[in-house]
């Protein structure tokens, strides 16, 4: 019930307003989001990428309804392909699709995803789309599928708590997509998304496995313990090694796991948001752990 109220609240701008005019939430938000700059995040990544940890850069924002911020969320996505190559870090660059027009105009869109792709394809790394709200789905479906053809390497999120996504994923199946699959963290109504916990983990187990036969290189983005074991055994029952798969990670969550893991000879990478549009992002975050409230909550009482 608290998440879904949270979630609520990620999306009521008279919250958002309340929450981010003050400094209150600053020790928050300094947790869970690299800094306001794009050499913040840069930074980020170069610390985990000593631990042994690769880096999945996120510009944050979404929902762009004009032209010219959807322009200029591209520039600065192209930007940050650049600052990658300059410094050598081991990292890729997550991007939603309505921060580049999905909403308004998708050939710009797509466009824009295609002349990214090339970009990071260019320096060795690659693009990984976000998976939005439901109401996003069918086109980001879409425009993954159609670029996927030049970019192999392009990975997609799927949100396990969608009803949808085992349908989705097995009309893709011919083109053994490259998923991220996270559990899912927008207030969707019932009859679109699984509520319980316990109906979530189990698709998300199913879809792992599902992943494993007749996806290409599973990103299976969790802190749930559980699940990374469940993840592991599957790659072992498939006589598949520790490298065949990434388990992906928040930045500003558990970390001490995100070494464990990594020392151990998994690949490990870290979501890195960066940017000043972060009071969305941060609610959900708050949403999926109880033990992230607590934090939030001592911070804005001061203790």
């Amino acid at each position: 019930m608290l998440g879904r109220m949270l979630l609520w609240a990620s999306e009521r701008k008279r919250v958002e307003r309340f929450l981010t005019q003050g400094r209150l939430t600053s020790p928050v938000v300094e947790r869970f989001v690299a800094g306001a700059r794009l050499d913040d995040a840069i930074e980020a990544i170069r610390r985990l990428n000593e631990d042994g940890i690769g880096g999945i850069l996120d510009l944050l924002g979404e929902g762009v309804t004009d032209p010219a911020g959807a322009a200029q969320a591209f520039d600065e996505y192209l930007e940050s392909i650049k600052r990658i190559d300059e410094t050598g870090i081991d990292t890729t660059v997550a991007i939603k699709l309505t921060q580049l027009g999905l909403a308004f105009d998708k050939g710009q869109c797509i466009d824009y995803v295609r002349r990214l792709g090339a970009e990071a394809q260019a320096i060795g790394t690659y693009v990984e789309i976000d998976m939005e709200q439901s109401a996003y789905v069918d086109d980001t479906l879409d425009v993954y599928r159609l670029l996927k053809a030049d970019f192999d390497d392009l990975r997609l999120a799927m949100q396990a708590y969608l009803r949808r996504t085992p349908v989705d994923l097995e009309a893709m199946s011919d083109l053994r997509p490259k998923v991220r699959l996270v559990k899912g963290a927008y207030a969707e109504p019932e009859e679109i998304a699984l509520q319980k916990r316990k109906e979530i983990d189990n698709q998300f187990r199913f879809i792992t496995e599902w992943l494993f036969d007749r996806g290409d290189d599973p990103g299976i983005a969790t802190h749930d313990s559980r699940l990374i074991l469940y993840a592991r055994a599957a790659a072992l029952e498939r006589n598949l090694d520790r490298t065949s798969f990434e388990i992906q990670m928040l930045y500003g969550v558990r970390h001490d796991l995100q070494r464990e893991l990594a020392r151990e000879g998994h690949r490990v990478r870290c979501y890195v948001p960066f940017g000043s549009a972060w009071y969305p992002y941060l609610m959900r975050r708050l949403a999926e752990r109880p033990a992230n409230l607590r934090f939030f909550l001592r911070a804005v009482v001061g203790r």
